[in-house]
């Protein structure tokens, strides 16, 4: 049995040496608690100046590399402005793992030379920093993801992701706080904490990519990528009010990143853009397929970027077009705000000439049951070897220490609808079912 000092030590000299990574003159006052929304902090905290804060808030990537590709500014001050903010972010929500300034400054120098020397762009990204989820290792760096058992392991080589990043000219420039298992929709984990929304520090920034979403809420990002498997782009990034992509199965290449549940391939993980404005989606999605990632990931779909399928020109260039709205799944009600979304969304898209149609359920709960029994047909093993490792414990509440509360549930809904683990498919039964059940709404 590991001692429980001992891997808690390692968490404590993880946390130094990632505050030791920050230049002592980007730390910053912090507001008090009080303070619960610290989205304007970045603005008078004193840090930036007003060409980083102008470079910072411009938030529509094509035009961010715009500036870089005509040289109006050069990779390194936009590499440094959006690593100060990124840093102002780490003080206010704790969303960061892997700090390395100098190396993603190296990165952006060498950059700007090759575009002075030459006059061309190295690719689609040139010059844009790029903060990554923990789970998409670097050369040199650990890539934690949420465990103390990953602390001290340096990854051997880049992803593939990585290298397209690379070739495309991009600076990746911070990693991201994850949770522990990465199967949680908020973000904590023993090593480096908590992760915090910075519209209310007192709420989650969702997960399990929470921590891209802390960060590209402050502005401390122009693009984050993130993974998925049951909302971990679309969680965060609705929490933090965000743009994302969860792409369909093997189009974005996953080899080489870390990932929880190994060898689990019933449902697969992908990984996804997240930003504040829709170019950067597209930009981000457009460059990566472009590079034909099928060529260093054999699991990619063999398809290129299609502008036309883009523009929708086959279903009249996006013009008159039928959306189907769910309104109650049969399992979670919809709070009144989000129903109040719901229908102001309705109605936009009917003002705009769209035809809106009524979504009954489909056997959701059966679907969700038979989900959540993959996720755990090993009984939590995988969770439980890499807790081990370590001698830390595996968390099994987001309540905070401090703060908690009592619950309506004496345990979560989840593990009452799954009981005993038990071999299901998913593939033979439930999929045809909901397929025939979709095309029968569909509106030729």
């Amino acid at each position: 049995m590991i001692a429980e000092d001992s891997w808690k030590s390692i968490c404590s000299a993880k946390k130094a040496a990632q505050f030791a990574a920050i230049p002592s003159q980007w730390i910053i006052n912090i507001p008090p608690e009080t303070e619960t929304n610290i989205l304007g902090v970045p603005a008078h905290c004193g840090l930036l100046s007003k060409r980083e804060l102008e470079i910072t808030e411009t938030i529509d990537v094509a035009l961010l590399l715009e500036r870089l590709h005509s040289m109006e500014w050069s990779s390194v001050e936009v590499t440094t402005a959006f690593y100060k903010r990124a840093i102002v972010a780490q003080q206010l929500t704790n969303c960061l793992t892997e700090i390395f300034v100098d190396r993603a400054l190296k990165r952006a120098r060498e950059l700007d030379d090759i575009l002075i020397k030459t006059g061309k762009p190295v690719g689609p990204l040139h010059g844009l920093p790029i903060s990554l989820k923990d789970q998409f290792t670097m050369k040199g760096l650990e890539t934690v993801m949420g465990y103390v058992s990953r602390v001290g392991k340096d990854a051997d080589s880049d992803c593939v992701l990585v290298e397209l990043l690379n070739e495309c000219g991009a600076v990746p420039f911070v990693r991201t706080n994850v949770p522990q298992t990465l199967m949680w929709g908020e973000t904590h984990n023993h090593v480096f904490g908590r992760t915090t929304n910075p519209y209310n520090r007192k709420l989650t920034p969702g997960g399990s990519s929470g921590g891209e979403g802390a960060l590209l809420a402050m502005k401390g990002s122009p693009l984050g990528i993130g993974t998925d498997i049951a909302g971990s782009l679309r969680i965060p990034s609705a929490f933090c009010g965000l743009y994302t992509l969860r792409p369909s199965y093997e189009r974005l290449p996953y080899c080489g990143a870390v990932n929880a549940l190994e060898g689990q391939e019933s449902i697969s993980s992908v990984l996804g853009p997240m930003a504040n404005s829709m170019s950067g989606v597209k930009i981000f999605t457009k460059a990566i397929m472009d590079a034909k990632p099928w060529k260093k990931d054999p699991l990619v779909l063999r398809k290129e970027w299609s502008e036309s399928e883009y523009r929708l020109e086959n279903h009249g260039g996006g013009t008159r077009l039928c959306f189907a709205i769910m309104w109650d799944n049969g399992v979670v009600r919809p709070h009144p705000p989000l129903e109040r979304a719901m229908k102001m969304t309705k109605a936009a898209l009917e003002a705009a000439g769209h035809k809106v149609i009524d979504w009954e359920s489909h056997r959701h709960l059966e679907i969700y049951k038979n989900a959540e029994t993959i996720f755990v047909a090993d009984g939590g093993h995988d969770y439980h070897v890499q807790c081990e490792l370590s001698g830390e414990p595996l968390i099994t509440t987001m309540l905070p220490e401090d703060e908690t509360h009592p619950s309506g549930l004496s345990e979560p809904f989840v593990k009452t609808l799954v009981g005993e683990a038990s071999h299901l498919s998913a593939y033979d039964v439930i999929r045809p079912s909901f397929s025939c059940d979709w095309n029968s709404e569909a509106v030729p």
